[in-house]
This record gives C-alpha cells, sequence and structure tokens, in this order.
C-alpha cells in the first residue's frame, strides 16, 4: 500500500511552480487522507540559530506545539538524535508532550540535507501501534525526495 504513493509523492514534489510551503501542505494531506492510521501530519524544522524546531506545513487538528525544544518530546529527542523514533504507545513515554488526547502512538522520521538534520516529519495516529518497518522505509523516501526541494 505505501510503495504505491511513491509515485504521488514524487509527482507532488516535482511542481516546481508551487512554493515549497505548498507542496509540503499538498503531501501532509495526501499521507493523512490515504493512509488511515496517519491521523496527524506534519513537517517540524530547525528554527535558524536556535535549538529549537519550528512547525511547518501539516494536515490534522491544530497544535499548540509550534516551538519544540531540541531534547523535549519526541520531536525534540529526535533533533538531537537523528534517529528514527518509533513510538507504540505514547503513554509509556516519559518525555512525551501530548498533543491530543486521541493520540495512541508516534512516529519521528529525520530529514537531511547535505547529511544536516533540518528538520523530520511528525506522525500521530489515534491508533495503537500501527507503524511498522515499512512505514520507516516509506517515510525516509519521502524525506529524501522532501530533501531534494529544500
Amino acid at each position: 500500500m505505501l510503495a504505491t504513493l511513491k509515485p504521488k509523492v514524487v509527482s507532488i514534489l516535482s511542481h516546481n511552480e508551487k512554493s515549497v510551503e505548498n507542496r509540503l501542505n499538498e503531501l501532509c494531506n495526501l499521507l493523512r487522507d490515504t493512509i488511515d492510521y496517519y491521523d496527524w501530519v506534519g513537517f517540524y524544522f530547525k528554527n535558524g540559530d536556535k535549538k529549537e524546531l519550528k512547525l511547518g506545513p501539516y494536515a490534522g487538528e491544530p497544535t499548540d506545539h509550534t516551538i519544540i525544544p531540541f531534547g523535549k518530546g519526541i520531536c525534540g529527542q529526535v533533533a538531537v538524535s537523528n534517529q528514527n523514533f518509533v513510538v507504540p504507545d505514547v503513554a509509556a513515554q516519559d518525555n512525551y508532550i501530548a498533543c491530543s488526547i486521541t493520540v495512541k502512538s508516534e512516529i519521528v522520521i529525520p530529514l537531511f540535507v547535505n547529511g544536516e538534520n533540518v528538520g523530520q516529519i511528525d506522525i500521530d495516529s489515534n491508533t495503537p501501534d500501527p507503524f511498522s518497518e515499512e512505514d520507516e522505509r516509506f517515510l525516509e523516501f519521502v524525506n529524501e525526495k522532501v530533501s531534494q526541494i529544500l
């Protein structure tokens, strides 16, 4: 299922006449609307030289977490570790920042440009433990394609 979305991802990102923000918004909506357990899909980007992430384009319920300090929450930890982070059960995480009481699990994949972690894709799910290795590989592919337009 996820592999069938790859051409759509490439197509959305290849529309150079649209702004990067518009393309990322379209991408977030595609993922959220197509994958039933992707309930919130968004990008966080490093905020200049500050040790924090700033919310970029997203699809889903509005969030108060527009700025996340490095090290705080799952996103903040990925900004420091440069590693994928899959959380099957957010209630079991000590350093979790709750965005919504309906969120049960989360996956965060770092986004690299020229070897530098510049941000990440963050996906919340209202389904417990839905993310597989296939999700990780697919989202790595998504970020690889996104990095080419940044």
